[in-house]
């Protein structure tokens, strides 16, 4: 789901709703407009309604109503505040939107409980975007094999989650509570492929550190913001900056558009790290160079894809394979009868 009441000068939304609600294979394209889902169409009506009295920007996104241990359909998740109230119904919508996200109180009927773990959404939305359904999943499997093999099960929780806006920068990543430079928030990491998520989890969760070639940005920044905080990290890696500074700044100067519209949103896409210079760490520079190209200064920023097949690719091709699998076997069974009928 799109963000709702979003400034187009902010990168992201202040405020991060998650609704816990079934699971990515029967989600609709558009879940906040679906018939037959009461409980997000009518959460994300009452929210627009309310947009005008709602002080902080509020973005409202689904996530996966079951983590493996327990169902928490109508659960919902606010960062980063870091709140979950459960068993939110329909009847309840108009007064939850009111008490907690208009008057940001408690909803009394509720028992508001502190989030400690530190939580990672992956976009697994494939009736919304395919390419998202064929990576998420994937990818969402690899974190709990990260988690498994650094003991942090209830330390680090993962879950599927609706559409986050930027189908061209999937698969999109977003990491809440983890503590970088002290600071609990939010970030958003786009490109991410299944192999990424070791280096990813290491480098943002293990190590505490913005993982910059695959940053999308921090929430609730505003672009100058955003372009400082990055520009700060670099100077402490020891990167060389290019002239014009990060992805948003180039975006403007070069007459393009870092906006893209979402519903009634526009969310500014800090995709990836501007090109950088050599890296006087060589850990910077491992980390870089297989998640972002070289290129020229006339070329703008963009994501290395290798000329081997991607999972997507692949999948596709196994897709067609079958097919004239199926279609082999339909001719050779239908020539069979052909000369059996004619024996007789």
């Amino acid at each position: 789901m799109g963000s709702t009441n979003a400034s187009s000068s902010d990168f992201f939304c202040r405020r991060h709703v998650f609704l816990c609600y079934k699971n990515p294979t029967v989600w609709p394209p558009r879940i906040e407009a679906a018939e037959f889902d009461r409980l997000p169409r009518l959460l994300y009506a009452a929210i627009n309604a309310r947009k005008s009295h709602i002080n902080k920007e509020t973005c409202l996104t689904i996530c996966e109503g079951h983590d493996g241990t327990e169902t928490s359909n109508g659960d919902v998740l606010i960062f980063p505040d870091m709140i979950r109230y459960r068993r939110l119904t329909h009847f309840d919508v108009e007064t939850f939107v009111e008490e907690v996200l208009v008057k940001e109180g408690e909803w009394l009927p509720g028992n508001p409980e502190s989030l400690k773990a530190s939580y990672v959404f992956v976009c697994s939305h494939g009736s919304r975007d395919r390419r998202c359904g064929v990576f998420g999943p994937i990818s969402v499997s690899r974190f709990r094999e990260e988690i498994e093999l650094h003991g942090l099960q209830g330390k680090v929780l993962i879950s599927s989650c609706s559409h986050i806006g930027g189908p061209k920068y999937a698969g999109n990543v977003i990491i809440f509570g983890s503590s970088i430079n002290g600071e609990v928030t939010g970030h958003l990491y786009g490109y991410v492929n299944p192999d990424d998520v070791p280096l990813l989890f290491r480098q943002h969760i293990i190590k505490g550190e913005i993982f910059d070639s695959l940053w999308r940005g921090q929430i609730g920044l505003s672009e100058d913001e955003q372009k400082k905080k990055q520009e700060q990290r670099l100077q402490l890696n020891g990167a060389r900056h290019l002239e014009g500074g990060t992805v948003a700044s180039r975006c403007q100067t070069e007459g393009e558009s870092c906006c893209q519209d979402n519903e009634d949103s526009c969310c500014c896409q800090n995709n990836v790290l501007a090109e950088m210079g050599e890296l006087s760490a060589d850990n910077n520079r491992r980390q870089n160079v297989s998640v972002i190209s070289r290129i020229n200064k006339d070329q703008g920023v963009s994501r290395k894809f290798s000329s081997t097949p991607t999972w997507l690719d692949g999948w596709e091709q196994e897709d067609t394979y079958a097919a004239l699998a199926v279609v082999c076997a339909a001719v050779s069974v239908s020539i069979a009868y052909s000369c059996y009928k004619q024996m007789r």
